[in-house]
């Protein structure tokens, strides 16, 4: 990987002032010259532009070294900017202490991070009220800027107007957390960070970390909650980009640090997660910047128009069963899964450390009081495991938190959702034979308490892919068609939940058949596990749909179904497409459809079965892809089968 660290090829700050000191030296500043100047300054920016997209693209720079790159470009150009304005264009002689001003960065771009076509966010911070010198000196510049054709958030403020906004507006707060100094009277603004440091920051941590966490809950509702969707907003989605900076925003703010890597030393995150962290950083700001480059414009969704393109400027090679923009959505949705186990992590810490302050800090619990569960706690109104060794002295915990969480209707406290992280290597084959720990899942699958919930704790946690192994082939696989929403796991899940709520009647106005026959199936077990395994062996270069028949015949008994139940679930597998093929691709009332049909089910029992399964599957594909036309030939389906 190349390093962008000859900043002098990005743009050369002195020749840029010499060849506008050149200029003013032969006629000076007028709106004659005020073309040359601003022909000067796109040059530069052009240049230094252009010379990062070669590094990115050419010499496969990192994305964290663009954003960074762009931002020490834009620094420069805004100093010349300043220095220029106040030599040639509003020069004054001696300016008294009302005209003193500092040019600061806000937001991303305080962070020194700036995405190829991202927003400006700048403050012209004064001392006290405007003066008519300091108006003409902002706004000259701010034309400038836009003139150059870059898009400037802006504010002027003095102090005490920053310090009091920021203590009104959340946003305001957030974006001034990480103001950073550019150019100008550098004691005004470290007079300005001073104050907002003691008077804002000091005695407001736990509520700001408390509405920073609800407002990332509802972004992730207004996304769709998932971080699974295949065309995900690699900004604003769940496990995007967005996240990690609200990681940093809390960290910044409780602990008063620069970057995250120093909070090891505060023993709020280990080298691992640090680590992790900017992993995860740097492979979303690559794939943004990717996407900026490739649109001319700031996009953040990742489309499958462009998720190609990107796979293939990342170096993801086709493999045996997987296209490379396979593999690369994949990575992508591993990475989002981070970004989430470090949430959970830096949470579990903060309410750790604030517990032992003896503090009440709602992350978002309601309490510390603690009561038991048979073999675990709860803390907070969460449950947790009752020692940090409890999984390595029983290892069927690793499954069985999931159950009694589920049972007794719990959230999982961040804490013991850290422990499990850290003991995954316990699942192995000896677990996965474990009887108590298969009945333990197979009662979480089939649960008359919300299994899709529970499984997708199971999911993000690591348990459930790694415990049934064939799962976790599927977890974050793509599926390129032209219906399907989420990844493979996603819709699985979904899948399950769609089954619960047909059992519990939660669909029977939308779903009255399949709501009305569920009590007369003779083996529920057969139902859900033939609906957590439909899907499992996509990816593998074969006909899912066998490959899967035959994981089946494998898994029934280790799960600890009997033979007859086995073979049912292994034969759902094998045709849960054909239920949906028949009624949606050939002619029902073809009296052929229906004898073709019946000697491939043969059996009430499996026709029901199979009707089930098939509508709790395409509803789980994507919003909008189930409706009444396919609801009105399933159940066509489905009745003249009956009646023959």
């Amino acid at each position: 990987m190349a390093q962008i660290r000859n900043k002098r090829d990005i743009i050369e700050s002195k020749a840029v002032a010499a060849q506008l000191d050149d200029l003013m030296g032969w006629s000076g500043y007028s709106g004659k010259t005020h073309g040359q100047v601003l022909k000067i300054f796109k040059a530069a920016l052009n240049t230094g532009r252009s010379e990062i997209r070669r590094r990115f693209e050419d010499d496969r720079a990192r994305g964290a070294q663009v954003v960074h790159a762009n931002a020490y470009l834009v620094d420069q150009l805004i100093g010349i900017i300043h220095d220029f304005t106040l030599q040639h264009v509003f020069p004054v002689a001696n300016p008294t202490t009302g005209e003193q001003l500092s040019v600061a960065a806000t937001g991303g771009f305080g962070r020194s991070e700036l995405a190829p076509y991202s927003d400006i966010d700048l403050m012209f911070l004064l001392p006290y009220k405007r003066t008519p010198h300091t108006e003409q000196l902002v706004e000259y510049m701010l034309y400038l800027l836009w003139d150059l054709g870059l898009k400037v958030g802006h504010a002027t403020r003095s102090v005490d107007e920053s310090i009091r906004l920021a203590g009104e507006d959340l946003s305001i707060r957030t974006s001034l957390l990480e103001a950073r100094w550019l150019w100008g009277d550098k004691t005004l603004f470290r007079l300005f960070k001073r104050r907002f440091a003691s008077e804002i920051v000091a005695s407001t941590g736990p509520g700001f970390v408390e509405a920073k966490l609800a407002e990332r809950d509802a972004r992730h509702d207004r996304m769709g909650d998932t971080r699974y969707v295949l065309e995900p907003n690699i900004k604003e989605g769940k496990g995007g980009l967005r996240d990690l900076q609200t990681l940093s925003w809390i960290a910044k703010y409780l602990y008063q640090v620069e970057a995250v890597d120093e909070l090891v030393e505060l023993g709020v995150l280990t080298a691992d997660d640090t680590k992790r962290f900017a992993k995860a950083q740097n492979f979303l700001w690559t794939v943004r910047c990717h996407l900026h480059y490739l649109a001319g414009r700031p996009e953040e969704r990742l489309g499958f128009e462009v998720q190609n393109a990107i796979g293939g400027r990342m170096n993801y090679a086709d493999r045996p069963g997987l296209r490379g923009v396979e593999r690369f959505m994949k990575h992508y949705f591993l990475v989002a899964k981070d970004v989430g186990d470090l949430t959970r992590i830096l949470c579990a810490v903060l309410e750790e450390q604030q517990k032992k302050k003896r503090t009440r800090f709602r992350l978002p619990s309601l309490s510390f009081r603690r009561r038991k569960i048979e073999g675990f706690g709860i803390d907070g109104g969460r449950l947790t495991v009752e020692n940090n060794d409890d999984f390595k002295r029983h290892p069927s915990k690793l499954v069985g938190l999931f159950r009694e969480a589920q049972r007794n209707g719990l959230d999982i406290h961040p804490q013991a959702l850290r422990l499990v992280t850290q003991n995954l290597n316990l699942i192995d084959d000896g677990l996965r034979a474990d009887e108590g720990a298969n009945r333990l899942f197979m009662e979480i699958l089939t649960a008359r308490e919300d299994p899709e919930t529970a499984l997708k704790r199971l999911n993000e946690s690591g348990v459930f892919g790694r415990f049934i192994s064939d799962f976790g082939r599927i977890v974050a696989q793509m599926q390129y068609d032209m219906y399907h929403v989420y990844t493979v796991d996603e819709h699985t899940i979904r899948a399950i939940g769609n089954l619960h709520r047909i059992e519990s009647g939660q669909l029977k106005d939308e779903l009255p058949v399949a709501s009305s026959v569920f009590a007369e199936i003779q083996s529920r077990r057969a139902l859900y596990l033939a609906v957590l395994l439909h899907d499992t062996a996509k990816g593998r270069g074969g006909d899912h749909s066998e490959i899967g028949a035959k994981i089946a015949l494998k898994l029934g008994p280790r799960m600890g179904l009997n033979d007859w139940e086995t073979e049912t679930v292994s034969w759902l597998v094998l045709h849960h497409l054909l239920m949906s093929h028949t009624a949606f691709k050939r002619d029902l009332d073809d009296t052929k459809t229906l004898s073709d049909f019946i000697q491939t089910v043969q059996s009430p029992e499996r026709l029901r079965l199979l009707f089930i399964l098939t509508e709790a599957d395409i509803r789980a594909v994507g919003p909008g892809v189930w409706n009444g036309w396919k609801a009105g030939l399933l159940r066509e389906l489905y009745y003249g089968c009956l009646e023959e």
